[in-house]
């Protein structure tokens, strides 16, 4: 039986190597074929949408652009579906996936995140004139215009709110400013687009919640030299001014906190 130990230790031993050197191989082949292979949808405005043109534009594509060049290599954005995106990681599709994926324990059990890059919040909006509703708790009684099956819709109804199906936030947005509705609660950063295409709508934010969201670039586990690598590129792209410039370009403020 000896020989049969001998041979499982060896093949243990195989393997280990193969994925030590594995670990280090995907940051290699980026950088040898000029390539960083991004997975998104490009279906998802203000991050990965297509403009009238046709080019591939966005806060997610500009920031896969910026990492890409500071890796030395060029961005290749690979579109599909949000149900298989990050399935395609499993793939090898790509070799990230950058579309305001949120960072979960539950993702975390089976890829890796880098550092936080963009923050949401849950945020109350109601009319520019309404002086009523300035908190959450201020909601018991009052229309809350939502998807029904959303977390925000949740939170509304908690707080006693009676709510008003929508199918999303503009139908959402729409409702309050017509009076149908006296508040919403959504995503402060589809907020934050909005306003910043139609800066002179009668709604504001009331109240935010204090706990933050927060997405990050997601990769397949067993690459820690390309996750230090994305996570050196975040941090010198919010250190020399790039990252604020393309915030305030989508959102017109830091959206990093």
């Amino acid at each position: 039986m000896n020989w049969l130990k001998s041979l499982l230790v060896a093949g243990t031993v195989q393997v280990l190597a193969v994925t030590s050197a594995f670990a280090g191989a995907n940051l290699e082949q980026i950088k040898s074929s000029g390539v960083f292979k991004i997975g998104t949808e490009g279906t998802y405005a203000p991050f990965t949408y297509h403009e009238p043109g046709g080019a591939l534009v966005g806060f997610d594509v500009e920031i896969g652009q910026e990492i890409a060049k500071r890796l030395g290599v060029k961005a290749e954005f690979l579109e599909g579906k949000w149900d298989g995106l990050i399935a395609g990681l499993d793939a090898n599709r790509y070799d990230a996936v950058i579309n305001q994926v949120g960072i979960t324990e539950q993702r975390r059990q089976k890829y890796d995140f880098s550092d936080p890059y963009i923050a949401s919040k849950a945020v109350l909006i109601v009319r520019g004139d309404n002086e009523e509703v300035k908190g959450f708790a201020d909601l018991k009684g009052k229309k809350s215009a939502q998807s029904l099956t959303s977390n925000f819709g949740k939170i509304a109804e908690k707080n006693g709110a009676e709510l008003v199906g929508t199918d999303g936030f503009d139908q959402s947005i729409q409702l309050v400013l017509n009076g149908r509705a006296d508040a919403t609660i959504n995503d402060s950063l589809s907020f934050l687009d909005f306003k910043k295409h139609k800066p002179d709508a009668n709604v504001k934010i009331a109240a935010q919640e204090e706990n933050a969201d927060y997405s990050g670039i997601i990769i397949r586990k067993g690459e820690p030299e390309l996750l230090e690598a994305i996570n050196k590129a975040l941090a010198e792209i919010k250190a020399d001014g790039t990252y604020q410039k393309i915030s305030d370009k989508y959102f017109g403020q830091d959206v990093s906190q």
